[in-house]
């Protein structure tokens, strides 16, 4: 494969980032409203935090195997190329929807300054909303242990570690060249990185604002090692593994998976890491493109959700902040009764259901309209080549 030639898109692994997002989005809801009482549910929903650490792996395995063969990072110009290349990829979105909440903090603050009530950034739970945060924001540098809170758009910190993630890249790269072993050391560090980080937090692995870097490199790791391995394997060459193969594997990663989610009680303890080799296997089993599974990642609602995943995620914080709006000035009390049932009663699944439906949408509207033209003008913009000046 030639240096600038980009490799076979994985389509199992696209469809398998639509989903997480939507999940989170329920995590955060859950965590910030209530859960529903029904343990089959719950303990999925609570312990879904923990997807982050497949978007960070994920990460690691999509750019090892897209850029195995693209230049020595070493080097300066291939180094600033590719950060450049992510910075597209990652700013305009974290940039708008920056600006979006700043919108909103003034907006519903002018709101409850007319109405002679209290803003909702003005009671106990929001993000950090101060001037240093946001020009820490702007520098995407918010997530490196600056701030005793999560600030502005609070998902974002994700976006900061993986900033951080694309600037040390060149030393995963380097690692995951070399022989299957050191795809295997780098899996073996991730996972102890992750180990370490679970048996010293309080709440698992719910690292965000501080020390989420270490989450970040250590899943991280996971991801380039395993995407090594697979390397590996792949250039043996010969006879695919049957389909019956891949299904069963992928089988496994899935029973795997749900074991770490429903045997080890309750989330947000150092038992939640139980759930992370499922993950790491659904990624691995996935990479292959075949099997049952891979299937059914493969249909044209999952891949589009997938390619929406970054802005779902990225958008939801806007809509979990409104929801708090929307039942402090315009929803019934609890108590009012609507057709016969308390209004608490209705929105017990309505309004999780609502917003899981409000965010899908919305990252459309901001993949389609703000993060895909934006990053292919950033793109144009930096890789523009310069005219030589006239003589």
């Amino acid at each position: 494969m030639a240096a600038n030639q980009r490799p076979t898109e994985i389509k199992a692994l696209a469809g398998a980032r639509a989903l997480p997002p939507l999940l989170l989005v329920l995590y955060h809801f859950g965590e910030g409203h209530h859960y529903q009482n029904l343990r089959v549910y719950d303990l999925f929903i609570a312990k879904s935090y923990l997807w982050v650490e497949f978007f960070f792996a994920l990460s690691g395995f999509i750019l090892a195997y897209v850029y195995h063969e693209r230049g020595n990072f070493w080097q300066w110009k291939t180094y600033t190329t590719f950060l450049k290349t992510r910075l597209a990829r990652l700013y305009p979105l974290h940039l708008f929807m920056l600006l979006f909440i700043l919108y909103l903090l003034v907006t519903l603050r002018f709101f409850a300054h007319e109405g002679a009530y209290r803003s909702i950034y003005d009671q106990a739970y929001h993000p950090a909303l101060g001037f240093w945060p946001f020009i820490a924001n702007l520098f995407l540098v918010q997530a490196w242990n600056l701030f005793d809170r999560l600030t502005w758009n609070g998902v974002a910190w994700f976006v900061s570690v993986e900033f951080f993630l694309c600037l040390i890249f060149p030393v995963y790269a380097w690692f995951g060249r070399g022989g299957w072993w050191r795809g295997a050391a780098l899996t073996a560090a991730g996972g102890a990185g992750l180990t370490a980080l679970a048996l010293t937090n309080t709440h698992g692995l719910d690292i965000t604002f501080h020390n989420g870097i270490l989450r970040g490199m250590s899943d991280f790791a996971i991801g380039v090692g395993l995407s090594n391995i697979f390397r590996h394997i792949r250039a043996r060459g010969g006879e695919p593994a049957p389909e019956w193969f891949h299904s069963l594997l992928q089988a496994i990663a899935i029973c795997v998976l749900l074991i770490g989610v429903y045997k080890f009680g309750w989330a947000h303890q150092w038992r939640d890491i139980y759930m992370v080799p499922g993950l790491m296997l659904l990624i691995f089993v996935l990479a292959f493109d075949r099997g049952f599974l891979a299937s059914a990642l493969d249909t044209p609602l999952l891949q589009k959700l997938g390619t929406w995943s970054y802005a779902i995620y990225l958008g939801q914080t806007a809509w979990l902040q409104l929801i708090r709006y929307f039942e402090q000035r315009w929803l019934p009390t609890d108590n009012t009764m609507v057709w016969g049932m308390r209004w608490a009663d209705w929105m017990w699944w309505g309004e999780p259901a609502a917003l899981v439906i409000i965010c899908a949408l919305w990252g459309g509207l901001l993949a389609n309209f703000i993060e895909e033209p934006a990053s292919k003008t950033l793109r144009r913009w930096m890789f523009a080549t310069r005219k030589p000046a006239a003589a």
